[in-house]
């Protein structure tokens, strides 16, 4: 069966090369609906955590400039100009100027500004906002603006990633609505946004809908669709039966097991793109009762080791997705050219892992086959959010791998925002968890090395290791040319310490309606020129016409 369905998913993977350009095709109208599981809990950039805010305010704001579809990250050479429409460097390129499009309005009419860039970035890296992209942004010392129309970002040191850093890790945001709001209050709740996109916030009924439409004067022409929806339907069954009844147009986290289902709709079609996240079971190293101990288990090292040698993860991933995942090389995806495709975890030895339990005292039991040392059984407890069935499945599956290892796993569902509240205050033993990487391999220091520790890191797991984050450091800083080699000598030590054991690296099955007309999609954010987007002119529905009347 799992055959079959690679082999009857083939012809709608070449979906993924359709390309038109704004204006081409299709005309602008009509409202695209989109099925997400995820409410977005926040609509202010610096405070996002999900996926489907990062959707939505990737619509209502801008960068400065935008990565390409080609995902180049170590240069400014393919990005797209947003609210800067030129740029330069100094000779010794510690400092960038960005000019300011003099067009560019926000949704209120004022006029976007050189100090709204840097209001933007003295709120990002405000440590009492505990924003999650401070890390992204440490090398730059600050900014400077020259007039109105001019922000100059200076450098700590040359790197390339700069333009990255400076273009496209902050969306702007406007100083005259948020300058007078204390951080305090934009933590708990900030203002409905005010953006420069090309598309206006409407409305947001927390928990159902979201709802933006087109910024009709904007200053980058006018969005082709007049409405986009994101309807929120916390179950995934419930986000596909949305698709399949055509209540929605496109649900992009769709299942191996849907596909028969999506082959017998006609209107509908998938689109395949590599995937830039990861899954893994993530192993907490400090005591959650006290967080100034090392963990009773997992603060060994060996036995994480051993753990990590125990589980198959090529039968996992075969088990749960069949051809359409990968087991990650460590804390990275295949997409970037940086990842060696040699590159490997610790592999699955049964014989080696049960040499390193022995050694630490862990013995079986001749009763039952459990390990236990002094009188403690080798267990503990694995947390996993409720909503991914693909992490359970995995759960459930590493529950048997490790019970033949003589480990007992006490697998326990929790509902997606108590799992991040448990990971985010440490309060766990060992979770399944996911990281979406982005465009760029940078996101890993957030996640993994000792600057993402601390009250608003994300580093839940607080693992450190000096040797890893300065060979993170130098690779991230690293040519091209010698990018890839630096990257491997970093993942190959922290593979070695095993403070995780990477799970899969699942690709994006996306549904959408054949009525859509797409750009040029890019994998790690297959939204990113949604506004070009179009519907094709004959198949426009009554409710488009009805949607348009409104």
């Amino acid at each position: 069966m799992k055959q079959s369905l690679a082999l009857l998913l083939f012809p709608l993977i070449a979906a993924c090369s359709e390309k038109t350009s704004r204006g081409v095709e299709g005309e602008p109208g009509g409202t695209v609906v989109i099925a997400t599981t995820a409410d977005p809990g926040t609509l202010f950039p610096p405070m996002m955590r999900f996926t489907s805010a990062k959707q939505i305010t990737e619509q209502i704001y801008d960068y400065l400039a935008d990565v390409g579809p080609d995902m180049n990250t170590l240069s400014d050479e393919g990005f797209r100009p947003q609210l800067s429409d030129r740029w330069h460097w100094s000779s010794d390129s510690l400092m960038l100027a960005f000019h300011i499009n003099p067009r560019a309005k926000w949704h209120d009419g004022r006029d976007v500004t050189a100090r709204d860039v840097q209001f933007t970035f003295s709120l990002y890296t405000n440590p009492a906002l505990g924003g999650g992209s401070r890390t992204e942004l440490a090398n730059i010392d600050s900014i400077t603006v020259t007039d109105s129309l001019t922000a100059v970002f200076w450098f700590h040191r040359r790197a390339p990633s700069q333009f990255l850093d400076a273009a496209a890790q902050m969306l702007i945001l406007p100083a005259h609505q948020l300058e007078k709001i204390s951080v305090d209050s934009l933590r708990e709740a900030a203002p409905s946004p005010i953006g420069s996109g090309r598309f206006r916030y409407r409305v947001w009924n927390r928990g159902v809908s979201v709802e933006i439409v087109a910024d009709t004067a904007n200053y980058r022409g006018r969005a082709m669709l007049d409405r986009v929806i994101w309807s929120v339907a916390t179950e995934h069954q419930t986000a596909v039966t949305r698709l399949l009844s055509g209540d929605a147009d496109l649900y992009d986290a769709l299942r191996v097991e849907d596909q028969a289902r999506l082959q017998r709709q006609s209107n509908l079609k998938a689109i395949v793109l590599p995937g830039t996240g990861y899954a893994f079971m993530q192993f907490n190293l400090r005591d959650p009762a006290n967080g100034s101990r090392p963990h009773p288990l997992f603060g060994d090292r060996n036995l994480r080791r051993a753990i990590a040698l125990s589980i198959d993860r090529n039968s996992l991933v075969k088990s749960v997705f069949d051809t359409f995942a990968v087991v990650p090389a460590g804390p990275t995806v295949h997409a970037y050219p940086t990842t060696d495709p040699r590159l490997a975890q610790l592999p699955f030895d049964t014989v080696r892992a049960r040499a390193i339990f022995d050694s630490l005292g862990w013995t079986r039991r001749p009763a039952d086959g459990m390990r236990s040392r002094n009188g403690q059984d080798l267990a503990f407890p694995l947390i996993v959010a409720s909503n991914s069935l693909n992490r359970i499945r995995m759960g459930v599956l590493i529950q048997e791998q490790l019970r033949r290892a003589g480990i007992r796993i006490d697998l326990e569902q929790l509902e997606v925002r108590t799992f991040e509240a448990r990971r985010s205050a440490h309060a766990f033993d060992a979770a399944l968890a996911s990281w979406t990487m982005g465009a760029s391999p940078d996101g890993a220091r957030a996640a993994w090395t000792t600057i993402g520790l601390g009250k608003d890191g994300t580093n839940y797991g607080s693992y450190s290791n000096p040797i890893f984050d300065a060979q993170l450091d130098s690779a991230l800083a690293a040519d091209p040319v010698h990018a890839r080699e630096e990257f491997t000598s970093a993942y190959t030590t922290i593979n070695d310490d095993a403070p995780a054991v990477w799970l899969y690296e699942a690709k994006a099955i996306i549904g959408l309606h054949r009525r859509i007309r797409t750009t040029r999609t890019r994998p790690d954010a297959w939204w990113f020129a949604l506004a070009d987007w179009s519907i094709r002119p004959p198949e426009r529905t009554l409710r488009d016409r009805l949607n348009r009347d409104r």
